[in-house]
């Protein structure tokens, strides 16, 4: 009987650091894939909308805009000028589009899987790479060219 209860005893002590080291691991993810993914979650409206020529210089591109991320994979984007569109516009400049979205925590990018877009439907299958950070409070995503230039940057801002 004595030795039962030593088993048992050493049993249980055993299970209760397994457990400890499995709760502790999955609640120390800080940069983790599902804490980026809780980070994303939600909607944001565009603060500001930069483009850097090749030529140099930067412009500031007035837009109004809207993004979302469900936090459970999918996405939704929406950009137009800040001016009053009218009909001659015919939906030919901005951006729409929404997909699936997974993330690259270690490169720091986002890319959005585009699987549906209103205005431009040659977005259709294409795999949109964006690189992340937060800059005071704001989701910065940058878009860059084939030599890894940051062609423009998209200020959001999380309605909370």
């Amino acid at each position: 009987m004595r030795n039962l209860v030593r088993f048992a005893s050493v049993l249980f002590v055993f299970s209760s650091a397994i457990l400890w080291v499995v709760i502790n691991n999955r609640n120390s993810d800080t940069n983790g894939l599902d804490t980026v993914e809780l980070q994303f979650a939600g909607n944001y409206e565009l603060h500001s909308f930069v483009s850097f020529p090749p030529e140099g210089g930067e412009v500031l591109n007035n837009y109004a805009g809207r993004i979302t991320y469900d936090g459970h994979g999918h996405m939704s984007a929406i950009g137009v000028p800040a001016r009053a569109v009218g009909p001659a516009d015919n939906g030919s400049s901005g951006f729409s589009y929404f997909g699936n979205v997974s993330w690259d925590v270690e490169k720091q990018t986002v890319t959005h899987h585009v699987t549906g877009s209103p205005i431009n439907g040659a977005m259709v299958g294409v795999d949109m790479v964006r690189y992340y950070e937060w800059v005071d409070g704001l989701l910065v995503l940058a878009t860059k060219d084939s030599e890894g230039r940051v062609i423009a940057k998209f200020s959001w801002r999380k309605f909370e």
